[in-house]
């Protein structure tokens, strides 16, 4: 059950957001920028890695909602799952691999990041977007989580986050929060 009395069973981030405009607007509008913005990373992969962090950080609500949101942006289904098991062996390209690496040594182990490790995202044929782009997504869904784990939201089922998730590839991030309205 939530925190906080004011939310329900099916309350999320979209109830923090509306609740807090003010706060929320600009966090709106850089997600939407950071995942359908420009990047060499398309916005399915970038959905991928916001999945990713959430499940390598255990948070089932966003780790359910962001999986989600990679399928509707053309992942295949299973993937996050399997690059929470193991980037190595995970079906993704041999040029994301180091990406992935990168992002989660960032979550698990952000001390420990280093000139190799963005080496390594180089040498596979990334620029400094791309770097950029998921740094930003592994930052983006680590803020995410908090506000998640802190106001105690109940995972959404399987059915009703793909059903946002397609919401999401259409409305973009701004267009979740109603009450963002410029």
């Amino acid at each position: 059950m939530p925190f906080l009395k004011s939310h329900t069973d099916k309350s999320g981030p979209a109830d923090v957001f509306n609740a807090y405009p003010e706060i929320y607007r600009h966090w709106a509008e850089m997600g939407q920028a950071l995942i359908n913005g420009p990047s060499p990373l398309t916005p399915g992969e970038r959905e991928m890695i916001q999945g990713f962090v959430a499940g390598l950080l255990n948070c089932q609500f966003a780790y359910v909602a962001h999986s989600a949101a990679a399928v509707a942006r053309g992942i295949e289904p299973g993937t996050v799952e399997k690059l929470v098991a193991d980037v190595a062996t995970a079906p993704v390209s041999a040029k994301l691999k180091p990406l992935l690496a990168l992002v989660k040594k960032l979550v698990l182990q952000p001390t420990q990041v280093s000139q190799a490790d963005a080496d390594a995202v180089f040498a596979a044929g990334w620029d400094e977007q791309a770097y950029h782009s998921a740094v930003a997504c592994t930052a983006r869904m680590t803020f995410m989580t908090k506000i998640v784990h802190g106001h105690g939201f109940i995972p959404m089922s399987p059915e009703r986050a793909k059903v946002n998730a397609e919401h999401r590839a259409k409305a973009g991030y701004v267009g979740l929060y109603p009450k963002l309205g410029k």
